[in-house]
Order: structure tokens, then C-alpha cells, then sequence
């Protein structure tokens, strides 16, 4: 019997890991609750359409860039210039946010080069030489736009003095702007937005010196492997979340005016950046 019972527990599958969701962009303790209801607004509209086995709250732990899109991805938002390399292939987009803020024009971003209120800098190029704050390689908003806004002015030659790779939140670099431990930084316009919202004190001594060009914003996406059934109840389900009434305060609270389809090649977009930063021998943020 005991064999038997050996064989028989050998031959079971592994169970399958969890759906999961997340929200990883944006993503400051204070605002925790926006995404929460946002999450649970467009679980409602999914299971309006009668499509079940979503998950029943967000994943606070997940990274902000993942090492891989997984099959079990449900939902998640994941920076367009990532999506184009590392995980090309593994992912559907399901629609593009327009957020309420100066710095986007529709269903785009920008990075925004950030210095002290008490800074000297008046125009990009008087960042020359100075102590930048960098993150990941992989950051659209604060790498990619910003080599390719720099490479207009950079010559090809260093442009800053120095590159402190610093907090991997964008946001912990805005802290280290504000207390002076960098002269500048570059962010996402709307992780701007949001810091100032959750932390007025520290986002009064911080302005926003330049903007790079324009990036289409950073998509909600699942995973490749979701089927087609809830892959377009999702879709629906943000459309409906992103302009009925019944969720205007969810919106407001994550700063959205609405939720759009986009169309996959806009994101090509932040290729043609990178070549173009090549182009004019600024390969690299340096």
C-alpha cells in the first residue's frame, strides 16, 4: 500500500501557481487605497461580463519590472520600453490611461528632469556636469527619454558630472533631489504628480526644470497566455472603468480622465529613441 501510495502521489501535476494582479508603477504607500479601488472597480466590471477567477486584491509586492511576464499575469501596467525588449512577446496590451496632468497630451508621458526649488538651473543644458540621479537601464521615463532628450546637447561626449545609481523607485530619487544629495533627476511626469499629491511637504522644494518628448503612457497589459475570453472582458471592463460615472471618484483618485485603446506599434515609438540617442553618439545616460 505504501508503494502505491508513493506511486500515486508521484504522479501528481503540480498545481498551477495563482492569477495574480498588481499595480507596481506609481506605486507609493499612500496611495495604496486609489489602486486598490481602482483594481476592484475593474473586477467588478470583469465579473459583470460573467468571466470569473480574478484575483481579489492586488499584489503589493510585486516588483516594479518583473524578471518575466508569467502566464498567471491576470493584470498589471508595465513601462512601454521594457515591454519592447526584455519582454517582447509576453504580454497583450489592453488599453493606454489618459491622466489629468499638464504634462500629458492624451494617452502619453514624458520624463521630467527635476531639480531643487533653490537650484541655479534655468534650461536642460545647465545640467551639464551636475550630479544626476539615475535608476534601472530598463526605465523608459528615466533613462530612456532622458538619454534621448540629452543627446540633442550632449555632443557625444559625458554630459553630467556624475550618475549615483540610486533608489530603484523613482520616487526615492525625488527624496534624494530634495535633500540635496543630487542636483537632478529624471521621473516620470505622473510619478511626479503622484508624489506631490501623497507628499505636498517635500514635493514644495522640488520643481520640475524641462520635460523629454513624449512617450505613449504606460499600458495595462495580461499576460500572453491569458485566454481570449478574459483578455477582452478586460478590455471592456477598463473602457467602462475609464468613463462611466459610477467610477469617477476611482478615477479621480488615480488621476485618470479616461482608459483608451492604443494601438501596439505607438510603443515602437521608444525604439526609435533609443536608435536615435545612437544616432548622435549618446548611446548611453552618461
Amino acid at each position: 500500500m505504501a508503494d502505491n501510495e508513493s506511486l500515486e502521489s508521484g504522479s501528481r501535476e503540480t498545481p498551477r501557481p495563482a492569477p495574480h494582479a498588481s499595480l507596481p508603477l506609481y506605486a507609493l504607500p499612500e496611495n495604496a487605497p486609489a489602486r486598490n479601488a481602482f483594481w476592484q472597480a475593474v473586477r467588478t466590471e470583469v465579473g459583470r461580463q460573467g468571466i470569473g477567477d480574478m484575483p481579489g486584491e492586488l499584489d503589493l509586492k510585486r516588483p516594479t519590472v518583473p524578471e518575466r511576464i508569467e502566464p498567471e499575469m491576470r493584470f498589471s501596467q508595465i513601462c512601454g520600453y521594457p515591454l519592447c525588449k526584455m519582454f517582447h512577446g509576453q504580454a497583450t496590451i489592453l488599453g493606454a490611461p489618459v491622466y489629468d496632468d499638464e504634462h500629458c497630451d492624451g494617452p502619453t508621458h514624458s520624463g521630467a528632469f527635476v531639480v531643487h526649488r533653490d537650484a541655479p538651473y534655468r534650461a536642460l543644458e545647465d545640467l551639464r556636469g551636475c550630479r544626476f540621479g539615475a535608476i534601472a537601464h530598463h526605465s523608459n521615463s528615466a533613462m530612456n527619454l532622458p538619454r534621448r532628450a540629452i543627446a540633442d546637447i550632449a555632443g557625444g561626449a559625458p554630459f553630467f558630472g556624475s550618475i549615483a545609481e540610486g533608489s530603484p523607485a523613482q520616487s526615492g530619487n525625488l527624496v534624494k533631489v530634495a535633500e540635496k544629495e543630487v542636483d537632478a533627476t529624471c521621473v516620470d511626469n505622473m510619478t511626479f504628480s503622484f508624489f506631490a499629491q501623497s507628499r505636498p511637504e517635500t514635493a514644495r522644494s522640488l520643481r520640475i526644470l524641462a520635460v523629454t518628448p513624449p512617450s505613449p503612457s504606460i499600458p495595462f497589459v495580461t499576460s500572453r497566455a491569458t485566454d481570449a475570453d478574459t483578455t477582452g472582458a478586460l478590455r471592456r471592463a477598463l473602457r467602462r472603468v475609464g468613463s462611466a460615472p459610477e467610477w469617477a471618484e476611482v478615477r479621480a483618485a488615480m488621476l485618470l480622465k479616461d482608459i483608451v485603446e492604443i494601438d501596439d506599434g505607438a510603443y515602437g515609438k521608444l525604439l526609435d529613441y533609443e536608435r536615435e540617442a545612437a544616432e548622435r553618439g549618446y548611446p548611453e545616460l552618461r
